[in-house]
C-alpha cells in the first residue's frame, strides 16, 4: 500500500514538474469523478434509488464547473444530502481544486514549496510568482466575507418571505455560495421567479444574488489589486484590472440596455410589467447572461434577437481567474483593441498608455478561435444527435462552454451521448481552452532556428 502511494506521489510530482496545466486537468477530472460517485449513491436522491450514472455525471460536472445546467430538478430530485454534495462541489469548483488545496495547506501552516507555487500560479493565472501567497489569502478572505455577508442578508430575505428559520438559513447559505461562485443552481423548484413580487424581496433576495454574481465574475486578481491599491484609484490599477473592470461594466451596460429594449414590449416575458420592473429585469438578465445562470423569465419566451445577444455575451464570459467562464473579458478587450489599432494603422496595441505584448495578442486570438471551434463542433454534434433546432442547440452549447447555466431546456431532452457532449464542453469551458491545449500537447519545445519571412494575402 505504501509503495502504491509512493508511486502515485512520484507520478504527480513528475506531472507537476513537466506541466502544471496537465495536472490541473487531471485533478479537475478526478474531482468530477468523486462527486459523480457521491451523487450516484442512493442517499443523494429523494426516492432512495440511484440516479442514472449519466445524470449523476452531468450534475457533478455542472456543479464542479459552476455551470448550472441541469437534467433533473435540483429541488425535486436530490435529497438534502444530495443538495449538500452539490453545494460542496460548487464551492470547490468555484475556487478551483488546486486553489482550494493550497488554501487548506496555508490554513494548517504548511510551507508551500516552489512546485506548489507554480501549480497554484497556473490555477490562478497569476502573472508573477511572488503574488501567489497574497492572492491565496485574498481568495480565502474574500470568499468567506462575501459569502457570509450574502448568506446573512439572504436569510433575512427568505425569513420575510415566510420561510421557517432553518429553511431560510439553508436557502441563504445555498444561494450565497451558488451566486458568488456563479453556480446557477437553485434549491427552489420554481427558482427565483416567485421573489420578484415585492420591493423587499427584490432588494433582500434578488439584488444580493445579482451583486454576488457580479463580484464573483470580477476575478480574484482584480479584487487583490482593488484591496491593495484602492477601489477608486483607477490610475494606480494595473492593466489587467483596468481592462477587466472597464470591459465588465461596459458589457453589463450594453446587455442591460439591449435586453430591456428587445424585451420591452414582449408580452411573453416582461411586456406587462411596469417600466421600473422592466429595467430591473434588464439589469438582472445582463448580469446573469455572462456567467450567473439565474433567470426570472423562461428563455424560450425571449425574442430571437435577445437569444442571439445572450449567446454573444455568454461567450464573452467573466474575468480571468474568476468564477466566471467564457473566453474572458480581457481576451475580448485585447482583440477589440487590436482591431482598432489595425484600423488606425498603429503598429502596437495600446491600452491605457501601455503596450500589449504580441504574444498576449496571439494567445487572445487562439482562445477565441479555439472557443469558437469547440462551440461549432459541439453544436453540430448536438444537432445531429438530438435533431434540435440550431438556435436551441447553439444556446445550450454556448451556455455550457461559458459555464453560464442559462438553458432553453434542451439538456434534459438529450440522450446519453448528447449529455456526454455537453459534459465535455463544460469541462473544457471551465478549465480553459489554453490550459486544455497545453495539457494535451505532447511536449513543449522552442525552435533554435527561424524560417525566412513571407507575407500571404489576407482578406
Amino acid at each position: 500500500m505504501r509503495a502504491t502511494l509512493g508511486g502515485t506521489r512520484d507520478l504527480i510530482d513528475r506531472v507537476a514538474q513537466t506541466s502544471p496545466a496537465r495536472l490541473a486537468v487531471l485533478v479537475f477530472a478526478a474531482v468530477v469523478v468523486v462527486f459523480t460517485l457521491l451523487l450516484w449513491s442512493p442517499i443523494s436522491s429523494q426516492d432512495g434509488r440511484s440516479t442514472t450514472l449519466i445524470d449523476a455525471l452531468f450534475t457533478a460536472t455542472s456543479a464542479v464547473t459552476v455551470t448550472g445546467l441541469t437534467v433533473v430538478p435540483t429541488a425535486d430530485h436530490w435529497s438534502m444530502a444530495g443538495q449538500v454534495i452539490i453545494l460542496f462541489a460548487i464551492q470547490i469548483g468555484g475556487l478551483g481544486t488546486l486553489t482550494m488545496t493550497s488554501i487548506l495547506a496555508m490554513a494548517i501552516g504548511r510551507q508551500r514549496g516552489l512546485r506548489s507555487k507554480l501549480i497554484t500560479q497556473e490555477a490562478l493565472n497569476v502573472g508573477r510568482l511572488g503574488e501567489v501567497g497574497s492572492l491565496l489569502r485574498t481568495v480565502a478572505i474574500t470568499s468567506v466575507v462575501i459569502e457570509g455577508t450574502l448568506a446573512i442578508i439572504l436569510t433575512v430575505g427568505f425569513l420575510l418571505a415566510g420561510e421557517p428559520p432553518h429553511t431560510a438559513l439553508w436557502h441563504g447559505v445555498f444561494y450565497s455560495i451558488s451566486a458568488f461562485n456563479n453556480g446557477g443552481f437553485t434549491p427552489h423548484s420554481d427558482g427565483l421567479v416567485p421573489y420578484f413580487d415585492t420591493a423587499a424581496h427584490t432588494w433582500l433576495i434578488l439584488f444580493p444574488i445579482t451583486l454576488g454574481v457580479l463580484l464573483g465574475s470580477l476575478g480574484f486578481p482584480v479584487i487583490l489589486v482593488l484591496r491593495q491599491v484602492g477601489w477608486f484609484k483607477f490610475s494606480r490599477w494595473n492593466l489587467n484590472t483596468k481592462l477587466t473592470v472597464v470591459t465588465t461594466f461596459a458589457l453589463l451596460l450594453l446587455g442591460w440596455v439591449l435586453w430591456s429594449a428587445f424585451e420591452w414590449n414582449n408580452a411573453a416575458s416582461v411586456g406587462a410589467e411596469n417600466p421600473l420592473s422592466k429595467t430591473f429585469h434588464g439589469f438582472f438578465a445582463s448580469t446573469m447572461m455572462r456567467s450567473g445562470g439565474f433567470n426570472l423569465v423562461d428563455m424560450n419566451e425571449l425574442e430571437p434577437i435577445t437569444l442571439l445577444m445572450t449567446d454573444a455575451l455568454m461567450f464573452a464570459g467573466g474575468a480571468p481567474a474568476s468564477t466566471g467562464g467564457g473566453i474572458k473579458v480581457t481576451t475580448l478587450a485585447v482583440v477589440v483593441l487590436a482591431i482598432l489599432a489595425e484600423a488606425r494603422g498603429d503598429r502596437h496595441v495600446i491600452a491605457f498608455h501601455r503596450s500589449v505584448p504580441e504574444d498576449v495578442l496571439r494567445i487572445a486570438i487562439s482562445v477565441i478561435a479555439m472557443g469558437a471551434t469547440i462551440v461549432l463542433v459541439a453544436t453540430g454534434a448536438v444537432v445531429a444527435i438530438s435533431g434540435a433546432s440550431l438556435d436551441r442547440a447553439l444556446f445550450e452549447v454556448i451556455s455550457a462552454y461559458a459555464t453560464c447555466g442559462l438553458s432553453v431546456g434542451l439538456s434534459g431532452e438529450l440522450s446519453e451521448v448528447g449529455k456526454s457532449v455537453i459534459v465535455v464542453v463544460m469541462l473544457v469551458g471551465r478549465i480553459g481552452t489554453t490550459t486544455v491545449a497545453t495539457a494535451l500537447a505532447l511536449r513543449s519545445r522552442r525552435r533554435l532556428y527561424q524560417y525566412p519571412e513571407e507575407r500571404p494575402i489576407i482578406g
